[in-house]
């Protein structure tokens, strides 16, 4: 079930991805152009999106698991990450670069875009150099806790 609900969900956000433009690099590279030609359909979408996941994640917060029975993993509120500070700095400097994130990048690799297949392979490239550096952190630390 939950397979399928996730494939559910990923169609549906791909769906209204191509809906509203977004899977097009051009209407994102329009939204950050803030002192030139200016599109603010993206600041729509957005304002659109956390309309509507905002009941749900209201809801969550007083939930011990999800509806289909998964485990609840939300960060306390308050908790300042630095590490997700950094994470959104660099995904909003290749979003900004490339003009895709993933979902639009996933969609638009559908559609055999020459630009998705690049941005792709270089975002499973940066997320398998970040499992092989967290690996390698985890073992280090390891190493060092362990008495001689």
């Amino acid at each position: 079930m939950r397979m399928f609900t996730a494939l559910l969900s990923g169609l549906l956000f791909g769906l209204g991805l191509i809906i509203s433009g977004m899977a097009n690099p051009a209407k994102v590279i329009g939204f950050l152009d803030v002192a030139g030609h200016w599109d603010p359909s993206l600041a729509f979408v957005m304002s659109g999106a956390i309309l509507v996941a905002l009941p749900a994640f209201v809801m969550a917060r007083r939930r011990a698991r999800s509806l289909l029975g998964a485990t609840m993993d939300l960060p306390p509120p308050g908790r300042y990450e630095h590490r997700a500070a950094l994470g959104s700095a660099l995904f909003g400097a290749g979003w900004g670069i490339a003009g895709f994130c993933p979902g639009p990048a996933f969609v638009s690799l559908g559609s055999g875009q020459a630009r998705a297949v690049l941005f792709v392979i270089a975002m499973i490239g940066g997320m398998a150099f970040y499992e092989a550096f967290q690996r390698l952190r985890v073992r280090r630390t390891d190493m060092a806790s362990t008495p001689a």
